[in-house]
């Protein structure tokens, strides 16, 4: 993530914007990955999706993005927002909650983004 996060004490969300791979005759593979977990805009060609929370919903959509840019070539940016008005699911409030959750998975020796199979 290269943006700096929102100042300490605001509400913010993760916006992840994410540009299919020319996977070649695996497109259609690469897009029923995307379908479930993030929407297409048609004016920039790029699908995006939001997370408010690393629960289990938030971690398996990191996962899928994960799995699928390691199959296809995926490009998957992730950034912090404020939370838009329309927005009614969890919001972060401190960087915190994702530093401490990150102390707490990770394994010697998995790579950032890995998580585990159990």
């Amino acid at each position: 993530m290269t943006a700096a996060l929102p100042l300490q004490g605001t509400r913010w969300i993760l916006q992840i914007t994410i540009t299919a791979a020319q996977a070649g005759s695996r497109w259609h593979e690469q897009l029923d990955r995307l379908r479930p977990i993030a929407g297409y805009d048609k004016s920039t060609q790029t699908w995006s999706a939001h997370i408010g929370a690393l629960d289990l919903a938030g971690l398996s959509v990191l996962q899928t993005l994960f799995d699928t840019a390691a199959a296809y070539g995926t490009q998957v940016r992730i950034a912090p927002i404020a939370v838009p008005e329309h927005w009614i699911g969890p919001v972060f409030t401190s960087d915190s909650e994702i530093a401490a959750l990150l102390r707490t998975q990770a394994d010697t020796g998995r790579p950032l983004g890995h998580l585990p199979l159990a």
